[in-house]
């Protein structure tokens, strides 16, 4: 498919057309990673970075660990 390099401020813009975006599995505000390989620019999804639990809660230790936060009286049904 053809299609032309339009002017977007002070940078170039390309449209992508929604048979393309679809493919890719990309939206409006999706991450890409762009680069040049052998003179052709390149725009690829950004990998999602995949967080388990158990991973995240290794860093936690008694030395960061918060205490609880005041947040004031009860303004509704709330129970504590």
């Amino acid at each position: 498919m053809q299609t032309k390099i339009q002017k977007w401020g002070n940078s170039l813009a390309v449209r992508i057309p929604a048979p393309f975006v679809k493919e890719a599995q990309i939206a409006y505000g999706s991450a890409v990673d762009l680069s040049v390989e052998d003179g052709k620019i390149v725009i690829a999804p950004h990998p999602e970075p995949e967080y388990k639990l158990e991973d995240l809660l290794k860093g936690v230790t008694r030395k960061n660990i918060h205490t609880e936060v005041p947040t004031g009286q009860a303004v509704g049904r709330e129970v504590w």
